[in-house]
């Protein structure tokens, strides 16, 4: 089971996540979306597309766009839809 925490809380766990440069994405739906708060923030991987985030929100403070999502990944890049990253902090084991 991997687990990715940030300050002191529990904010996805699965034993379905798909690592991808060193990355584990987990499956949307083992994500606390009640930590989630939608940033307008975007970058560009040449392979994979564009990428959308989260702040997350725990116990009243704000890691800001510590998580990330490709909505339409390249086709390179499919395994990852309707998954979520974590950088910025998460500890991820």
């Amino acid at each position: 089971m991997v687990t990715a925490r940030w300050n002191n809380m529990v904010i996805a766990q699965s034993d379905d996540t798909v690592v991808v440069e060193g990355n584990h994405y987990f499956p949307r739906d083992c994500v606390n979306a009640d930590f989630l708060q939608d940033s307008d923030k975007t970058s560009v991987c040449g392979w994979k597309g564009t990428a959308h985030y989260h702040s997350l929100i725990v116990d009243g403070k704000t890691n800001a766009d510590a998580a990330w999502y490709y909505p339409e990944p390249k086709d390179a890049a499919r395994e990852i839809i309707d998954r979520i990253a974590f950088w910025k902090g998460v500890e991820v084991s």
